[in-house]
This record gives C-alpha cells, sequence and structure tokens, in this order.
C-alpha cells in the first residue's frame, strides 16, 4: 500500500522533467535562431533571384548575406528592366522570386504569389561630375540643345517619368531611350549625354562618377517596389526564405543604405 504515492510521486516528477526540456527546446530566442528564420535552417540549392536594374547593388549585399545565413544556398541574380524579366518568367525562365520596381510589371507575370511592397523610390536628375551643360532642372529635359538620356516608356524609371513630365507640362526630347535605368546611369557617367532621369538610389551607388539634382516634380511619381515569390518556383523553401529575409530587419538596413524609403 505504501508503495503507490511513491510511484506516483516518481512518474510525476518524470513529467515535470519531460514538461521542462519541451519548454527549453521550444524557447530558443537567440539572434542566431531568429535570423535563420523558422523552418529555413535546412535550405539547400540554388535561389533564382529576377531582379530589377536599379536593385543592382542591394540585392547583390543581399544576396551575400542570404548566403553566409544558409550555409549550402546558392542565390543566383538576373538584374534587368522589370518589363524584361516579366517577359522572361512568362517565357518560362526558372525564377525563384521576382522584384519589380513596379507593381504593373510585377501584375503581368503569370503564376505569381501575392506580392508585398518592400521599398519605395524616387526619381532623380543625373549629370557628368561637375555639370558642364549647367542642368539646372526639370526644363532641361526639353532642350534640343541638351543631350538628354530617358528610361524607355515600358520600363518603371520610363514610366514614372512619363507621369512628372506630363504633370509638368514639360515635353521631353529625349536622344535615347535605355532599356533600364543602369543603361541610362552608364551615359551619364561616360559624358555620352548631358542628364538622365534615374533613380535616387542610382545616383548615390555612382556618386564617385555622376552628380544628383533634386527636383520637386519628382513626388508626382514615386515608384513602389513589390517583391514575390513564383507560384512553380524551381526552390520554394529557398523562395520563401529570401523574401523573408528581404523584408526583415537586416534587409531593410541593406535597402535604406543604398537610399530607398520604406513603403
Amino acid at each position: 500500500m505504501s508503495r503507490r504515492p511513491a510511484l506516483r510521486r516518481t512518474a510525476l516528477a518524470g513529467l515535470a522533467a519531460v514538461a521542462v526540456l519541451a519548454v527549453s527546446g521550444c524557447g530558443d530566442d537567440s539572434p542566431a535562431a531568429s535570423a535563420a528564420g523558422s523552418g529555413t535552417t535546412n535550405l539547400s540549392g540554388t535561389v533564382n533571384v529576377f531582379a530589377a536594374a536599379s536593385l543592382t547593388g542591394s540585392f547583390t549585399q543581399l544576396g551575400k548575406d542570404f548566403e553566409k545565413a544558409h550555409p549550402g544556398v546558392k542565390v543566383t541574380l538576373n538584374f534587368a528592366g522589370s518589363s524584361a524579366l516579366a517577359q522572361q518568367i512568362n517565357q518560362g525562365a526558372p525564377a525563384d522570386v521576382f522584384a519589380s520596381a513596379a507593381p504593373k510589371n510585377m501584375d503581368q507575370v503569370t503564376g505569381i504569389n501575392p506580392p508585398a511592397t518592400f521599398v519605395r523610390n524616387t526619381l532623380e536628375i543625373a549629370v557628368p561630375k561637375g555639370n558642364p551643360a549647367g542642368i539646372t532642372g526639370l526644363k532641361d529635359f526639353a532642350d534640343k540643345g541638351k543631350k538628354i538620356a530617358l528610361c524607355a516608356v515600358q520600363v518603371p524609371c520610363g514610366a514614372a517619368a512619363g507621369q512628372v513630365f506630363e504633370a509638368s507640362g514639360i515635353t521631353p526630347e529625349p536622344d535615347s531611350l535605355e532599356q533600364d535605368v543602369k543603361a541610362a546611369l552608364t551615359k551619364v557617367g561616360l559624358g555620352e549625354v548631358d542628364a538622365a532621369l534615374v533613380y535616387k538610389t542610382d545616383v548615390l551607388s555612382a556618386k564617385d562618377e555622376v552628380e544628383g539634382i533634386e527636383f520637386p516634380e519628382a513626388a508626382k511619381a514615386v515608384n513602389e517596389y513589390p517583391i514575390a515569390t513564383l507560384a512553380d518556383a524551381p526552390n520554394p523553401d529557398g523562395a520563401k526564405a529570401f523574401v523573408d529575409y528581404v523584408l526583415s530587419v537586416q534587409g531593410k538596413a541593406v535597402l535604406t543604405a543604398a537610399g530607398f524609403e520604406a513603403p
């Protein structure tokens, strides 16, 4: 009769020990555990990221950081104009993640999971160092005596430029229309044009080669950047983890350092 209470006390003690172990196993709030993310510690393979050209610098850094956080994962980056990337994906390119410089181009992609807006960007005038042509503002883009580069209208930076010119009542006289913002910026850096309308982040990334001129009309066309995983992503776990990383505190720090604004 006297052994039953003792046995019961032993059993209860064992259950308590199991409960303590379970709680301690689920309560890892260390920075390492938070950075890895729930369910993403065993990622592998390649994550194919298609990103707008204006994201080149920041996403290159994010790709490296993500690889460090997840050893064994390779991030492959494909940068181009958002319209070209949307076309590539629709034609069957094996993308896991698409980051566009405008919602319009994201909407053109079939088989996309619900996107999230992760940054905003504003246009700025880029001129060669020293501003040899004396560019002062948006009105100079209507001067036929100036050499001007713009993005093509189907590219987000070109669409934004079109909104700015229309709202300001200015008819631009471009000498070249580029398929992505980096191409327009390159022409400025090489001195092939007197000015180009690009993003604030592009001027910041090329600060040793160009100068930036802010203009008030830029507030009339602020670009919102969406990011999403593909429904048929070859690496769905890696795709989700990468998007989560872009949206994380670490990701936002890299993007804001590059000049992007929070949405």
